[in-house]
């Protein structure tokens, strides 16, 4: 029995030297056989594709393939060309059998990659290398290499996944060897995947050909926002492939990654395995929170991750099994410390026990079963599904008090129906799948919250006279209420021809019907802001008069759930061309849609419309009149744009994205070939960004100020949203009766999105020049990404002149002029731009038995730009985006490295490492520029770093000792293992002051962890 983890490239028998250095040794009545890789015909979004050419005296009449493990059995007819195909083959362990008229002849076992395309040429006609006798078997293994045309990306195997050191059992955590991809975890352990200058909801994952896309939520794929969990249980993940940018026509709904990956599967043998990891405080090192300001104990620190897998036939080579599970245990440290660097005794005694060390607690369960079901040659079927379950105890280091914690929930149900039937010169894939994904944070406690700000005199090198202001410290309940999530069917077709001589056309389409549903409501504990300094009474600490109160509440009869019953389909043709022996185009187009009946149908109040507007004065239904907001009439934007009667908005269909890519060889080898494409490719827009114009007229978030004599830093006219303060409005009964007594839904913003919004896209283009010398693999390449149309909240209200900035003074955003008696006006519209150059240089060493190591190691450069600070949507400093100007990216570091190695060594011992180093990354801010009147200007500065000429290091490594176990079976064995993650324990922080770039020396928070050993003991039979 062989191990899933352990199918590599094999021979059944090894020729000589000669043979494997020059060509593939097969003698049959003195015929020779040449093995050659050309370039790629097809790939498959799941699978892969394998095709070639056999030259023979006498002929080939078919060629085929045979899955090792599970039997799966494909036969392809050789042409009058003498070319062969196998436009879809599962994922695994093959070996051809070629039927010739001297009898059948065939391969040695080799392996095929997810998303991978290979082409084998047979020739009959080198003497100089015709060997063996006649049951010689032909070497291929060790031979066959893959070009991805346009593509820029990396294939992580299943030996990358099992044996690299990592400290969360995430199997995207290797992502990051592929150019310009981060795989960022931050300092709550919270993980991420990032492309380029992108952000994380531009990615998409594809994990046994259906898309995991989050529609609702900002990290890309389901189930990912603000959690420490993972996406899918690692054991169950065969291999995936990491493309950053020019992907094919099959791949939608992503602008910057795409990864696919393979789950495993049953085979002929029983094959289990299952592994405990363990560390906690005593295993890791000091954090610097536990060293400064105080030498404390070390905080509770406990990490858990168990699980196992089992799989086998239940009918030989026709019906097989494959089921697993892995569950997570975690608690973390957590640091409370005053804002602004202040010491805990500025507070009064009561408050000072909120500061001080905390833990959160995270638990998970991940569950995954697949059926594989061949009841003919020409038929495969699958079913599969998957289960989520995550709780646990939320809370941040920095100024939030335990009490205002959080309660996660995530839950996830995902399931798919596939069935691929193969014909002589086609195959058709369809599948049926579903979802229903709910992401459920809750407050851990509920009632009134406080926030605590100052302001204080800025310290040097600050001007003379400059203050700095800031929160200090939050108590009371929690913020996080919501409810979000995405539940539906998919139905896709997948037909693939391959009846023409050098074309493998690809034709498809997938519908889908899935309903968004949000409900958010982030105000149900109201939030009382308090200038600490204030002093009404003579106190040194104010916490009884606020200056602000904000909370939520329905509008009339409003419900704070928000559905939308949503409809997509796209369609997509693809070509891929080998024009010459050397030359491949790959041709493809692709078409989506999507309708949001939630944004189109959505009609706005007409008497609102007709006030923000100017045309008409508001009358409440209690009868009180507000004149018209005439501030909009000499705008420098007509709100009539924004305005929504339910028949302006369209369902954008200009989604069309065509993807070029090319290959050409250099040399009749094809150990050298220059690659090259362009695709556009459309992504979606989170539904969490357009849905809160429709809450904000249900249920809405209301901020009210209140006029406090003598608290000079913040001041506001009288109106009916800038009042006196009431200690009454503390409870529940003092807001209600101050709503009720104002207009329906006074103290609420406005939000209107433009009527014709577009849809997010990335223009994407790469060239460059791979080499291959036997099993080392180098890539030079440079790639261009230009992302538009993010979505973006811009701030509407106007000066009763139609300016934004006042004519002379500070240049303040006009908040102090809103359509009273609502608050501001928020404008949702296109914008966000990101523009990426990429250079980069990528070394892969292959892992064989005969040479069992492997190196990976990726070097990126990259010049990105930016309009917004990243993972900014709200711009509410200048009137348009465009007035942001472009900026140095703020998300993605110039220089990076990442170096990956496994390496077998005596003793039954595999030790294995991976490096990581970036420069300095920059952050962004709005300063003022002194002038008459002042302006201000978006900038980016270059933070000073964490060494000398590094921003981020870390070093991980692991070793693992192999026990057998032969009484249980002949391939049974333990598995012993020591992770250290951050080997040399780098203190990487993350706290920067964003307009000097220094470090913000009372900031001990991390951007990964402190040194840490993991403990792992597992069994495989």
């Amino acid at each position: 029995m062989k191990f899933p983890q352990e199918i590599q490239i094999m021979s059944a028998r090894r020729s000589r030297a000669r043979t494997l250095a020059a060509a593939l040794a097969w003698s049959s009545a003195g015929a020779a056989l040449a093995l050659a890789v050309v370039t790629p015909a097809h790939a498959q979004v799941s699978g892969a594709s394998l095709r070639g050419t056999v030259k023979a005296e006498g002929g080939v009449s078919e060629v085929t393939a045979i899955n090792v493990n599970t039997g799966l059995t494909r036969t392809s007819t050789v042409g009058a060309n003498g070319g062969y195909s196998f436009a879809s083959l599962p994922v695994g362990t093959y070996r051809l059998e070629l039927t010739t008229p001297q009898g059948k002849r065939q391969t040695d076992e080799f392996t095929l990659a997810v998303a991978q395309s290979a082409v084998l040429d047979f020739d009959f006609s080198q003497p100089d290398i015709a060997e063996g006798g006649d049951d010689a078997i032909i070497v291929t293994g060790s031979r066959i290499r893959s070009m991805e045309g346009g593509e820029v990306g990396s294939t992580i195997s299943q030996r990358l996944i099992e044996q690299l050191p990592q400290n969360n059992r995430n199997f995207l955590a290797f992502a990051d060897l592929a150019p310009g991809v981060q795989f960022i975890t931050n300092g709550s352990g919270q993980s991420r995947l990032q492309g380029g200058a992108q952000g994380s909801n531009a990615v998409n994952i594809f994990i046994d050909g259906v898309g995991q896309k989050d529609y609702v939520l900002k990290n890309g794929i389901t189930g990912q926002d603000s959690t420490q969990g993972n996406p899918f249980p690692q054991l169950a993940i065969g291999e995936y492939r990491v493309i950053g940018s020019n992907y094919k026509a099959e791949y939608d709904q992503v602008s910057s990654v795409a990864i696919t990956a393979v789950t495993k599967s049953g085979t002929n043998e029983f094959h289990g395995e299952g592994f405990v990891d363990f560390t906690n405080q005593s295993l890791r090192d000091r954090t610097p929170g536990e060293n400064f300001p105080n030498y404390l104990p070390k905080i509770k620190t406990r990490d858990i991750q168990f699980g196992g897998a089992l799989g086998g036939p239940i009918i030989k080579d026709m019906l097989h099994f494959f089921v697993t599970y892995e569950g997570k245990r975690r608690t973390e440290p957590r640091t409370i410390r005053p804002g602004l660097d202040l010491a805990p005794d500025f507070f009064p005694e009561e408050y000072r026990d909120n500061f001080g060390s905390a833990s959160e607690t995270f638990n998970e369960n991940l569950y995954f079963g697949k059926l594989n079901f061949t009841p003919t040659a020409n038929d495969l079927f699958e079913f599969s599904v998957k289960y989520r379950d995550e709780t646990g105890v939320q809370i941040n280091n920095g100024i939030e008090a335990f009490d205002t914690r959080t309660l996660a929930k995530v839950e996830e149900w995902r399931g798919l129906a596939r069935w691929e039937h193969t014909a002589e010169t086609w195959v058709n894939d369809f599948k049926v799948a579903y979802e229903d994904v709910t992401w459920g944070p809750r407050p851990a406690q509920f009632g009134n919250v406080s926030l605590f700000n100052v302001t204080l005199p800025a310290p040097p090198p600050a001007p003379p006279g400059s203050t700095r202001r800031g929160d200090i410290l939050r108590i009371g309940a929690g913020r996080n209420f919501q409810d979000k999530g995405q539940k539906g069917w998919q139905v896709s077709n997948d037909f693939t021809f391959t009846g023409l001589e050098n074309h493998t056309f690809k034709v498809g389409v997938k519908a889908k019907w899935v309903k968004l549903n949000t409900n958010e409501q982030g105000g149900v504990n109201p939030l009382f802001f308090y200038n600490a300094l204030y002093n009404p009474g003579g106190g040194t600490f104010n916490d009884t008069i606020p200056y602000r109160m904000e909370f939520s509440a329905p509008v009339a009869d409003g419900d704070p759930n928000i559905r939308s019953n949503n409809f997509q389909i796209g369609f997509y043709a693809q070509d891929d061309w080998e024009v010459t022996d050397r030359l491949t185009v790959n041709v493809g187009l692709r078409w989506d849609y999507e309708r949001t009946p939630a944004f189109l149908d959505y009609v706005h109040d007409p008497a609102i419309a007709a006030f923000v507007s100017g045309q008409a004065s508001y009358t409440a239904p209690d009868g009180t009149v507000t004149p018209a907001y005439t501030n909009l009439l000499n705008a420098d934007y007509n709100i009539n744009d924004y305005i929504s009667t339910g028949s302006e908005r369209k369902a954008f269909k200009g989604a069309w994205q065509p993807r070029i890519g090319f290959t050409y060889e250099l040399d009749d080898d094809g150990r050298f070939a220059i690659f090259g494409g362009y695709g556009r490719s459309y992504d979606r827009t989170q539904f969490d960004f357009i849905q809160q114009e429709f809450r904000q007229g249900l249920f809405a978030n209301r901020t009210f100020n209140f006029n406090n004599p003598g608290d000079a830093t913040n001041i506001c006219d009288p109106s009916a949203t800038c009042i006196a303060w009431n200690p009454a409005y503390l409870t529940p009964e003092g807001r209600a009766d101050l709503i009720a007594g104002l207009p329906p839904g006074a103290g609420r913003e406005l939000r209107f999105i433009k009527n014709d919004l577009k849809v997010p896209y990335s223009d994407q283009f790469s060239l460059g020049v791979r080499g291959r010398f036997n099993l080392l693999e180098t890539e030079v390449g440079y790639s261009y990404v230009k992302s538009k149309d993010g979505f973006v909240y811009l701030l509407g209200n106007r000066r009763p002149d139609g300016s934004f900035f006042p004519p002379s003074g500070n240049p303040d955003s006009p908040f102090g002029s809103p359509p009273s008696p609502f608050g501001a006006i928020i404008l949702g519209d296109n914008g966000l731009e990101t523009k990426a150059h990429t250079a980069y240089f990528k070394l892969t060493k292959r892992y064989t038995q005969a040479s069992p190591w492997s190196f990976d190691a990726t070097y990126t450069y990259t010049d990105a730009k930016e309009n917004r600070q990243f993972g900014e949507v709200f711009s509410l400093d200048f009137p348009t985006i465009d007035d942001y100007g472009f900026i140095t990216s703020t998300g993605v570091r110039k220089h990076r490295l990442v170096m990956a190695g496994t390496v077998d060594i005596p003793w039954g011992f595999t030790l294995s490492g991976k490096f990581q180093i970036a420069s300095p990354k920059y952050l962004g801010a709005i300063v003022g520029q002194s002038g008459t009147p002042p302006t201000r200007e978006a900038i980016s500065t270059k933070t000073e770093g964490n060494g000398d000429l590094w921003g981020y290091r870390q070093m991980d490594l692991s070793i693992t000792k192999y026990v057998p176990i032969g009484f249980v079976s002949d391939e049974a064995r333990l598995r012993f293992r020591v992770d250290i993650i951050n080997l040399f324990n780098d203190r990487n922080y993350g706290g920067f002051d964003a307009i000097s770039g220094l470090r913000n020396v009372n900031d001990y928070a991390l951007d990964g962890p402190p040194r840490t050993i993991k403990l792992s003991a597992g069994f495989q039979f």
